[in-house]
């Protein structure tokens, strides 16, 4: 299988796995998260295996579905990347303190901290 759409397909599990029936979060979670085959499910729940696949492909586009209208999970991405560089911030902020660097040189860097933090809450 392929490790993107794997990827793919278990961030969009984590975001949308509440709005899937029952049988679809079991069937997903067993292909995606538990690494089992369409065989092994097949058998562990009893039912066929095109069956199997046949949900899988449905929750699959479902789950997309539900992206392109929500976006949720491209806007928790976002919200993701913004942490990340405030934490590079940070870190170069606590650096800078370290080497004993004029105060004032230090307020840009923490404008940009702080203008990362308003655009994560508007």
């Amino acid at each position: 299988m392929n490790l993107e759409k794997m990827i793919e397909v278990g961030q969009l599990f984590e975001v949308y796995k509440n709005l899937l029936t029952d049988k679809q979060k079991e069937i997903v979670s067993l292909y995606y998260e538990e690494d089992y085959s369409l065989g092994e499910i097949s058998e562990n729940l009893n039912v066929s295996r095109q069956g199997v696949y046949d949900t899988l492909k449905r929750a699959e586009k479902v789950m997309k579905d539900y992206e392109q209208k929500l976006h949720l999970l491209s806007e928790l991405q976002k919200k993701d990347e913004t942490v990340k560089k405030m934490i590079e911030k940070i870190v170069d902020f606590k650096q800078d303190l370290l080497h004993n660097i004029d105060c004032v040189d230090l307020i840009p860097k923490l404008d940009e901290i702080e203008d990362l933090c308003r655009g994560m809450i508007e």
